[in-house]
């Protein structure tokens, strides 16, 4: 009895032992839960920079109050920055060449000894950074408000936890439901047309009481706005777009943010934003009364005798009282802006950028936005906005020009405003010495100020500006010229939807509600659509055809692209354009004469076309370059000898 007393126990002591090793077993294939913070941005990050540095902003009620510790091998904390507000803290991680991708644990243990843990994930980038190529002079950018564009999912159009639920297409600054969808459905129409990429004004979350639909208040800088869709439907638009060798430009903003942006309520440090006043006292009351709006002085930038008040007045005022001006100095900021763009140009695999209200923000740091992006992708494109008339002003923007101060900013493409300005003016004026065709010559001729002018980004109108139409009093002939010849210069065009069918803003010109009118045929019901033809007029359809007709003849064309410019003096009304490069030469003429007339041909005999044959490109018709040229009526003729 005594043994099997002995055997009892020893089988129950096993049991017991077994059960434990179970019990520890079962606990250790148990995955930790994370608690995953309210806020971690970037919300992954890429191997193979050839920055090496990763900061992040993670916010957490008094995450301030821990400590993180990350143990994967390659990544290592350099350091941790506290902020004002305990509930924030900027981690600085280094990310070694040697890093694999993968996901990894940030555990925050705090004074209590609680901790709290968040998975971070480190992924492989599915393109070489030379594979990353932008836009160029052999591009042709179509610009969209992708709200007004087309409405392909209309279960987006409302969302009611967001501050605006309107969806009325009848007014002009509510939300008419085009999302990412109605882009990505309507390529081939963008792409038979003759584009080669597109630029959609922003579509980041902007969480705003109202006219949210334009994108340019954005409260949250990784979010993809529902009511436009989702990020993968972003990611699908840039996946169409690249598989019809196409690009996808994304608008960004750094200069401001919307007022109603998340960390408007709970700033991490004092200068976050510029120019608040009594910031603890109106955190939950911005207004005007709160905050200093910009003096748009925006010369200040170049100008050798700016008092320094008038500099602060347009680099730290706040655009509009709905827009917090970004405050880049701090270098918290600045890291942030940065690596929003370059997590984005990952993402997406973006064909660009462009940048709006350049002149705006802190010019160092532009500077640096700019270099640190064009540093990682060689190949890539920025257009940046600088809405100024001035060429030397524009010029001064463009990466290597010749700056008094020594500035370089580091940006290829600055948007050519002054050149849209010349050939408005020359198309509308009447023809005098110092009227009409000759202000397009003489824009022309201040090329020499820039230091490559066929990577300026040029224009006729935008989402800003009155539509083409308006603009040259609704004259189809003025139109189609001021087109051509945007598109024949050496420059990258860019066109607004709705300019191939004549869309304008007569009516008001100027209004914004107007100029972003909805494209017909994007919205069911829709009694005309522009997308298959039905309903257009005779005049629009002939438009439409013209555009299509020159953009995919210079989609291939090597002379337009980086030919030889060479222009000739306006003669009797008329302006002759040559761009040229090796057998091929595309003749441009703008004929401004009602009444049929003869040109002498001989005085632009340097070209050496006498004798050749050429073809119109709009109508396929030869013709050979002789001594005279008759133009029958007001417009646009465009010649080549590439048959």
């Amino acid at each position: 009895m005594k043994n099997l007393s002995v055997l009892i126990v020893i089988v129950f002591l096993f049991s017991c032992q077994k059960k434990e090793m179970q019990n520890k077993k079962e606990t250790l294939e148990i995955p930790v839960t994370n608690s995953f913070l309210e806020i971690v941005e970037p919300p992954n990050w890429f191997i193979g920079f050839k920055d090496t540095s990763l900061q992040l902003l993670v916010k957490e009620k008094n995450i301030g109050n821990s400590n993180p510790i990350i143990s994967y091998e390659g990544v290592s904390i350099i350091k941790v920055n506290k902020a004002r507000s305990k509930n924030y803290l900027f981690i600085d991680l280094k990310i070694d060449a040697s890093t694999k991708a993968g996901k990894f644990d940030i555990v925050f243990t705090f004074d209590d000894g609680t901790t709290k843990t968040h998975t971070y994930e480190l992924k492989s980038r599915e393109k070489s950074a030379d594979e990353y190529v932008g836009f160029t002079s052999a591009d042709a950018i179509y610009l969209i408000t992708p709200d007004r564009f087309a409405n392909a999912d209309e279960s987006n159009d409302v969302y009611n936890n967001l501050k605006d639920t309107s969806l009325n297409r009848t007014n002009g600054y509510e939300r008419h439901g085009g999302d990412l969808k109605g882009i990505t459905n309507n390529i081939n129409y963008i792409s038979d047309l003759g584009f080669t990429a597109v630029w959609p004004t922003p579509v980041l979350l902007n969480d705003t009481p109202r006219a949210s639909y334009h994108g340019y208040a954005i409260t949250d800088y990784y979010q993809v706005d529902p009511r436009f869709g989702t990020l993968d439907d972003y990611k699908n638009l840039a996946d169409e777009l690249r598989e019809k060798g196409m690009k996808l430009i994304m608008d960004q903003v750094a200069n401001h943010c919307g007022l109603e942006h998340w960390w408007m309520k709970d700033l991490p440090f004092d200068d976050w934003v510029n120019n608040q006043k009594n910031y603890e006292d109106n955190i939950e009351n911005w207004n005007n009364e709160t905050n200093i709006g910009s003096n748009h002085r925006r010369t200040t930038n170049q100008d050798l005798y700016a008092s320094e008040i008038d500099r602060k007045g347009n680099n730290e005022g706040w655009f509009v009282a709905g827009m917090p001006d970004l405050n880049q100095r701090n270098p918290f900021m600045a890291k942030y802006i940065i690596q929003n763009s370059i997590w984005w140009i990952e993402t997406l695999g973006l064909g660009g950028i462009r940048q709006d209200t350049y002149p705006y923000p802190d010019k160092k740091f532009m500077s640096n936005w700019a270099g640190s992006i064009m540093n990682e992708y060689p190949n890539f494109s920025i257009t940046g906005e600088e809405w100024s008339y001035n060429p030397l002003i524009v010029g001064y923007w463009q990466k290597g020009a010749n700056n008094k101060d020594g500035y370089e900013s580091n940006l290829k493409s600055p948007m050519d405003f002054p050149m849209m300005k010349s050939i408005l003016e020359g198309i509308n004026e009447q023809e005098a010495w110092d009227q009409g065709l000759i202000k397009i010559y003489e824009g022309l001729a201040n090329d020499f100020h820039y230091k490559t002018p066929k990577d300026l980004v040029a224009f006729l109108d935008n989402h800003d500006k009155s539509r083409l139409f308006t603009e040259v009093h609704q004259d189809a002939a003025n139109a189609k010229m001021a087109l051509g010849y945007l598109l024949m210069m050496p420059r990258i065009p860019q066109i607004y939807y709705g300019t191939e069918i004549l869309m304008n803003d007569t009516a008001n010109p100027g209004d914004h509600g107007l100029i972003r009118t909805d494209f017909p045929g994007g919205w069911k019901g829709d009694k005309v659509n522009a997308f298959t033809g039905e309903g257009l007029t005779d005049v629009q359809k002939e438009m439409q055809s013209f555009v299509s007709k020159v953009l995919n003849y210079r989609k291939n064309s090597a002379a337009i692209h980086d030919g030889k410019t060479v222009h000739f003096a306006p003669f009797m009304g008329t302006y002759f354009l040559f761009r040229i490069k090796n057998d091929e030469t595309v003749v441009h003429i703008i004929n401004k004469n009602d009444k049929p007339i003869t040109i002498d041909l001989k005085q632009y005999s340097e070209i050496g076309l006498n004798g050749k044959k050429l073809k119109n490109i709009i109508t396929g018709e030869a013709f050979i370059w002789g001594d005279e040229i008759k133009l029958s009526k007001k417009g646009n003729l465009i010649l080549t000898t590439k048959f």
